[in-house]
Formats: structure tokens, C-alpha cells, sequence
């Protein structure tokens, strides 16, 4: 399948040019013209794209891609990275903010479905769009046996032992715990344990869970493998490189 065809379809599909993102979301680097598999990641990274190979894969798509606003430098480890997909032919494509917001196959959307609950509203807002969601159960639930429902987690434990109202930001989403308190929300659930999230969500009364950064982010990244090998009718496979963060 042609690499234009792939691209114009992730790019209307994720609808990327809605959001204002540090990542430079999109195809980021240009391998050939054919695309015959397609690997599916969270980073881009070394042993992704070694594990790409591996599979016969010669398109990567990733959620945290390899160019962050701009290349300033083409040496060192950004130099062995570019050298490595060009001699091998592998392009990569990275879907960052707008495959956490993804309505059908987002981060968000699917870590809700994950534990039972559908979303209803978006929430958590960043650069001046709604990345997560909120959702209501229809009877409480414990959060722990929430936190249960996945691989990793950290509670924090700061609210009622069992909640109605949750809402997820995967990735570095402590910055929506004063939105949660706000808005009356009794868990948050995101990736990426911050420090300074300890007693905000405390004194707000706010429980937390952190299921680790990586493990928040690969639901997007599946789920998307899913809908690319349904709709274009390519062979796909998952490349798991957890980083346990």
C-alpha cells in the first residue's frame, strides 16, 4: 500500500491539525513509497525500530515520535535514529495529543471502557482543548478494585473508598487535578506519577491513580493497530517496549 495513502488516512482519521501540540504530529520521517507491514509503538526509539525490522515492518506508528518541534541538531543519538529508518527504509508517524483525544481509539476513551465506563464529557484541559474525559458510573465503585483492572498502579487514596465520578488524562495529567477538584470529580486516573500532585490531590480531597506513563499511552497505540488493520487491510503488529515509568 502506498505511504500517502496510509498517511492521508491516520491524518484525517486522527484529525492532527486541530491541536496545538509540542509534537510534530504526522509523518516525521520518509522511508519508501510501499508499505507492505506496519509496527505500532508508544516511543520512538531504538529498540522500537529494531523490533520493527525484526517483524518485516517498514512503517512505524508511534505516540511519542522523534521530533519535538524541530530538529536543531543531526548528531548523536537523533543522528543514529535518522540513519537507522532511512538505511532500513522504516517511515515513522507519530499521533501525540490528538491520539490521547481520539473519540473512537484514544488513550482516554479506551482506559475508560477499560474499567466499565463510558465517556460523556471531555475534560482536562490543555493548550486551550480537552485532551481526557469524565465519565459517571451508574453505582459506585471501589478504587481499588478500579486500580485492580490494570497491569501497574499507584493509589492516592485521598477521597471516598468507593466513586461515581471518574475522569482520565493518560500521560503527565496531574495538571488536571485542580479541574477534577473543581468540578466535583472523585477519581482521576492517569499515567505519570508527579511529585507535586501529592498535595493537591490531598487537600482536595481527590483520589488518584497512576497506572505509570507507557502503561497509560499503549491503549491509544492498540487500538489504533486495530482500526488501521481493519480499514486499510495491511498487516500491523504491536511492538511492546515498556519502560516500567
Amino acid at each position: 500500500m502506498k505511504l500517502a495513502e496510509i498517511c492521508e488516512f491516520l491524518d484525517e482519521y486522527l484529525n492532527i491539525k486541530e491541536y496545538q501540540d509540542v509534537s510534530n504530529n504526522g509523518l516525521q520521517v520518509e522511508g519508501g513509497e510501499e508499505i507492505e507491514k506496519i509496527g505500532f509503538a508508544v516511543d520512538a526509539c531504538m529498540e522500537s525500530f529494531r523490533a520493527a525490522k525484526a517483524n518485516s515492518a517498514n512503517m512505524l506508528i508511534v505516540h511519542h515520535g522523534m521530533i519535538w518541534g524541530g530538529i536543531d541538531y543531526v548528531k548523536g543519538v537523533v543522528r543514529r535514529r535518522l540513519e537507522y529508518l532511512l538505511r532500513n527504509g522504516i517511515s515513522l508517524y507519530a499521533a501525540h495529543l490528538p491520539l490521547d483525544a481520539h473519540r473512537e481509539v484514544g488513550n482516554n476513551v479506551m482506559i475508560l471502557k477499560k474499567i466499565g465506563a463510558e465517556p460523556q464529557k471531555e475534560f482536562g484541559e490543555y493548550k486551550g482543548v480537552k485532551i481526557g474525559y469524565s465519565a459517571e458510573f451508574n453505582s459506585p465503585k471501589s478504587v481499588v478494585e478500579i486500580a485492580e483492572r490494570f497491569e501497574h498502579s499507584l493509589i492516592l487514596p485521598f477521597g471516598t473508598d468507593k466513586v461515581r465520578k471518574v475522569a482520565v488524562v493518560s500521560g503527565r495529567g496531574g495538571f488536571a487535578i485542580p479541574e477534577a477538584i473543581e468540578e466535583g470529580i472523585e477519581l482521576l486516573i492517569t499515567g505519570e506519577a508527579e511529585h507535586e500532585a501529592y498535595h493537591v490531590a490531598k487537600e482536595g480531597g481527590l483520589n488518584v491513580i497512576f497506572l505509570g506513563h507507557y502503561e497509560s499511552e499503549r491503549f491509544g497505540v492498540e487500538s489504533l493497530r486495530r482500526v488501521v488493520a481493519e480499514r486499510l487491510g495491511i498487516d500491523t503488529v504491536f511492538i511492546h517496549v515498556p519502560t516500567n515509568l
